[in-house]
């Protein structure tokens, strides 16, 4: 162990040439970065998820119901024995072959059996309460950890000039203010690669789920080889798209479409200026050039930069989607939906009854039911993100 531990730690893989980690230790004139302090992200993230757990119960639920939130889930399929056996024990998408043999053996159109299955996969998402309390809690902590990051960065010279990030590198006193962003940061990214599992599921989970990996890779990475001063950089920047994001997600479900919308498009500004402009021209900038004319090179910069390159390829592909929804706003004069949509939803669901193949027996209503499609926008949850 002690063997893999030292391979591991290789010196000449994590640092510049002619420097130990020896010269890193904390002393009593200053102290720097260690590893261990990163064990407390863990206790600290179950932490921000309890919190999470109570402010979305005393606090965003409340707010929700005073700003008549639809607290109600869609609507639930009529029970049917046969289909729902089908349903949990086969499959949730049946095709055409299918369709057409439960539509026999139960004297249904094909039609009918198709809305059952769309309202028994709806009947297990969450309701616009439920998203409306996620959102609410994000948006609470952006904002929050925003606020902290503008406030803290303003006052270092690293701001103003990215070449900053290296003088006297790697012997950078560790600030305690930095500290504690990078901390809380962690723990919040380590509470989303937790939580993601029992939070509201959408189309883009896997890219999500890549996202904070290397997002928690990359706070850690950057900890370790002390390069926090370009991290807090990368913090900020990158919360500053997520505040209006929530906000606009928070509106929508709250049925204000034209402020939502406003949100909407003040969020895809924010977002692809900070990350197809700010990100490369100023971050990568920086750690592409700037880091390498002041140490040379060593492996971990490498690695360090291969996760800013992949960071930035996540941040093309959300742009692309933004866009997207950008121009269907224009075309159609409002926000799109969100194609990630949480909820399916079609014009035939106005029938919530079934017809039965033979027409002497046909059963028609006219309430409205189905699910809404009124569910946020195409990042909604993307840049959470979470980034």
């Amino acid at each position: 162990m002690a063997g893999i531990l030292a391979w591991f730690w290789n010196e000449r893989f994590w640092l510049p040439h002619n420097v130990t980690w020896a010269d890193l230790q904390s002393t009593e004139e200053a102290s720097f970065p260690q590893a261990e302090d990163l064990y407390l992200a863990f206790p600290l993230a179950f932490c921000i998820f309890m919190i999470r757990l109570l402010f979305e119960r005393f606090i965003a639920k409340p707010c929700a119901l005073g700003l008549k939130v639809q607290a109600n889930g869609p609507q639930k399929a009529q029970p049917n024995a046969i289909l729902e056996k089908v349903f949990t024990a086969i499959t949730k998408h049946p095709d055409e072959k299918r369709l057409e043999g439960l539509s026999k053996q139960l004297d249904w159109d094909v039609r009918s059996i198709q809305r059952w299955f769309r309202q028994r996969r709806n009947q297990e998402k969450p309701s616009t309460l439920t998203k409306f309390c996620e959102s609410m809690w994000r948006f609470t902590f952006y904002l929050y950890i925003f606020t902290y990051g503008v406030r803290f960065l303003k006052k270092t010279p690293w701001l103003w000039n990215t070449r900053q990030c290296w003088n006297g590198y790697p012997y950078q006193p560790l600030m305690p203010d930095l500290h504690f962003y990078y901390i809380v940061e962690l723990s919040f990214y380590w509470s989303l690669m937790f939580s993601q599992f029992i939070d509201i599921k959408r189309k883009d989970f896997g890219i999500m789920f890549t996202h904070h990996i290397v997002t928690v890779t990359l706070i850690t990475f950057s900890y370790v080889t002390n390069l926090t001063r370009v991290g807090t950089l990368t913090l900020c920047l990158h919360d500053a798209a997520d505040v209006v994001l929530e906000a606009a997600k928070m509106a929508n479900y709250c049925k204000y479409q034209k402020l939502s919308d406003l949100l909407f498009l003040t969020f895809a500004i924010v977002f692809i200026v900070s990350r197809l402009g700010i990100y490369p021209l100023w971050i990568l900038n920086t750690t592409l050039f700037e880091l390498y004319e002041a140490l040379g090179n060593f492996p971990a910069l490498w690695v360090f930069n291969v996760l800013l390159v992949v960071l930035q390829i996540l941040h093309c592909f959300w742009s692309y989607l933004i866009i997207k929804a950008a121009y269907k706003a224009i075309s159609k004069g409002k926000v799109a939906k969100d194609d990630r949509s949480d909820i399916e939803s079609s014009s035939d669901e106005e029938e919530t009854v079934p017809r039965s193949k033979t027409p002497h027996s046909t059963i028609t209503t006219n309430g409205t039911g189905g699910a809404n499609g009124t569910n946020g926008y195409i990042t909604g949850g993307t840049c959470s993100e979470e980034h």
